[in-house]
């Protein structure tokens, strides 16, 4: 007997709560409440980007791992566990002091929320193309705004809650075991099968192809140095506890309706135009964050940070199955690997230019020229002639 349909609206509810959890609360969690373990525990800034770059080098570890086909058939009760260790690590980080333990813990949880983030998406994805809606696919990603806006609303608590980094973990693991919860109650099921998987081509070798993938890990690098000290910037200028939570607000509202935004510009000049335009509009922000004084600098960075981060990534894989039709898994393990190993060396060398120079201006302004270049790679490359 055939099952019943998926209702669309209750699978892409789903996937923006599983995003929320995952990546909004499990992955950027990290950088509100970094300023007040700096201070704490007092952490350097080498030190907080080596704990960002452990939880990227877990994300590509668990992103290189879930590519495989293993996973067939698996996806949902693979997806829920991974959502509830993601929630176990978060109110770990709230239980000890130790840097090689955060380290760990950021590791895993890395892990956690590549397995969440690639499960949901091919669970929501399939149902949505089963019931003909692929067009709610930019609301799903839209989680990630979601969750950093929760973030935020919790840094506005009482102050004296808001400005525990112990409490701030703990908080943000009963958010995302709530979702947890949510989540398990919309995805009944996995997602539907239309027949045996093939094994895919290898990559076809062209210039188009190498120059995305190199734009894209440096699109990695340049976006996670501000994604990663953005809210410790605002504390070293001294604007306070409630300007970091309402700059880190404006982060996660520009991000909720990034992907639309995006995609209606990518349809009327091309992908690969509204892919360069949106890394040199985050670029412009980046530099802003540390060029501009008073509060308008980091306001400006969050806001063109959270308006581009997640529509550039999900153009960059539409640009990656563009020019790789017939091998999709394998574009996306390469860009993945790609965008992993930028957001890998970012927070660390973000983190060490910091604490060599005394402030975040080089490595922004860093963080910035390299995703102008990835601007210019991308448009020289010649991106495949279907994207203009």
């Amino acid at each position: 007997m055939a099952s019943r349909p998926v209702s669309p609206l209750r699978s892409v509810t789903a996937g923006m709560i599983a995003l929320a959890a995952a990546m909004g609360i499990g992955r950027f969690v990290y950088t509100p409440l970094l300023p007040g373990m700096m201070e704490t525990l007092d952490l350097s800034a080498a030190d907080a980007g080596l704990i960002a770059s452990a939880n990227y080098l877990g994300y590509l570890g668990g992103a290189m791992l879930a590519a495989g086909g293993w996973a067939e058939g698996r996806e949902r009760p693979l997806m829920l566990g991974a959502l509830a260790a993601s929630t176990l690590l978060v109110a770990a980080m709230g239980l000890t002091e130790s840097l090689p333990l955060f380290l760990a813990i950021r590791l895993l949880a890395g892990v956690a929320s590549a397995f969440a983030m690639l499960f949901a998406t091919s669970i929501v994805f399939l149902q949505l193309a089963k019931a003909g809606r692929g067009d709610l696919q930019a609301l799903h990603f839209s989680g990630v705004g979601l969750g950093i806006v929760l973030t935020s609303m919790m840094m506005l608590a009482p102050v004296e809650i808001a400005t525990s980094w112990r409490t701030g973990w703990f908080l943000a693991a009963a958010l995302s075991g709530a979702a947890l919860l949510a989540v398990a109650w919309l995805v009944d099921r996995g997602p539907p099968r239309s027949g045996p998987t093939r094994p895919e081509p290898r990559l076809p070798r062209s210039r188009q192809l190498a120059g995305l993938i190199l734009a894209y890990g440096l699109f990695g690098l340049g976006y996670v140095v501000t994604a990663t000290f953005l809210v410790a910037l605002v504390r070293e200028a001294g604007e306070g506890a409630r300007f970091e939570a309402f700059v880190w607000l404006a982060t996660g509202v520009a991000a909720v309706p990034s992907i639309v935004v995006w995609n209606r510009i990518a349809a009327r000049a091309g992908l690969r135009a509204a892919f360069v335009a949106a890394c040199v509009v985050e670029a412009a922000g980046v530099a802003a964050s540390v060029m501009l004084g008073g509060i308008a600098g980091p306001l400006a960075g969050g806001v063109l940070l959270g308006g581009t981060f997640v529509a550039i990534t999900a153009l960059g894989l539409q640009l990656g199955r563009l020019l790789a039709p017939l091998a999709p898994r394998r574009v996306f393990a390469l860009m993945t690997a790609a965008f992993g190993l930028g957001q890998i060396v970012g927070p660390v060398a973000a983190g060490l230019a910091s604490q060599w120079s005394g402030s975040f201006l080089l490595p922004s302004l860093g963080a910035a020229a390299a995703l102008l270049a990835s601007a210019i790679i991308a448009w020289t490359a010649g991106i495949s002639p279907d994207s203009r």
